[in-house]
């Protein structure tokens, strides 16, 4: 049994992390926002001490805010991480620090290596990147775990918002261009306990549904599960629907480093859409 450390408890994948950590025989501390400011070095030291495993889930995650707020978002995702990481080797612990697939450019169109250069594309994804190297650097015992695509109970997800904007409309425009690996927030928070467990080699590692699609098949997904016609779902470029931040058009991430280890990856994206969908969607 160890001791686990949740930090950004509050958040979507913690809802499903924190019941997963306990039901494999851990105690576990979970700390939100409001328990825990990660920016404050002083304060990370004292949460992190008695713990054998810091899972870092806080963060800033408002893509499109982050371009005209990036001071904040560096704060949380670079500095935050940094401390974390820091009290981490000072108290003998080891870190899961949940990182994106924004770290990369997203001009290719084969899956990115653990090790393929990063080349974020917003100031979110530079946020993100300078925390991944911080972890590394202060942290050598840690894991820096990259999602992509995020959804679960426990806050707001594309696909519920899919579900309500079927119920408003007859049609809806999605964007095809962009292709990535929906990630259910239960299979990833197994995969995170999985990994801690087999004592898994430190290094980045990819947490993200296998296989890919693009937003507008991920939407057309989410309707066939409601049983509605996926064809009221159309699809539309990039450029139609324009935001503040830049998106990787292609950010598939390759799970090379599980097969290594002996892991199984997680499992495919639209497997993973059908299990989820009867508590992410309100199909009853």
């Amino acid at each position: 049994m160890a001791r686990w450390l949740v930090t950004g408890a509050g958040g979507m994948l913690a809802h499903d992390l924190l019941p997963r950590v306990e039901q494999s025989g851990h105690q576990v501390t979970a700390l939100g926002r409001a328990d825990l400011d990660v920016t404050d070095p002083a304060a990370c030291e004292a949460a992190v001490s008695g713990h054998d495993i810091v899972v870092n889930c806080a963060a800033y995650t408002a893509v499109d805010r982050a371009e005209s707020d990036e001071a904040a978002a560096f704060a949380v995702n670079a500095l935050g991480a940094a401390n974390l990481a820091r009290a981490a080797t000072r108290h003998g612990a080891s870190l899961v620090h949940l990182s994106t697939d924004y770290v990369v450019a997203g001009a290719g169109d084969e899956a990115y290596a653990v090790d393929a250069p990063v080349a974020p594309l917003s100031a979110y994804g530079r946020t993100k990147a300078a925390g991944e190297f911080a972890v590394r650097a202060e942290c050598p015992q840690s894991w820096v775990v990259r999602t992509a695509w995020l959804y679960g109970a426990g806050g707001k997800n594309f696909p519920a918002t899919m579900q309500r904007l079927a119920g408003e409309r007859e049609t809806l425009t999605v964007v095809a261009d962009q292709i990535g690996q929906p990630t259910w927030t239960v299979d990833l928070a197994d995969g995170i306990v999985r990994l801690v467990e087999a004592g898994a080699p430190f290094g980045i590692w990819h947490g993200t549904g296998s296989g890919q699609t693009s937003w507008h098949g991920l939407a057309q997904a989410v309707f066939e599960e409601l049983g509605l016609d996926p064809a009221r779902v159309q699809p539309i470029p990039s450029s139609e629907f324009p935001t503040p931040a830049t998106r990787p058009g292609y950010s598939v991430l390759s799970h090379e480093m599980w097969a290594a280890a002996g892991l199984d990856p997680l499992p495919d994206w639209r497997d993973a859409l059908h299990r989820a969908a009867p508590t992410v969607l309100s199909t009853s």
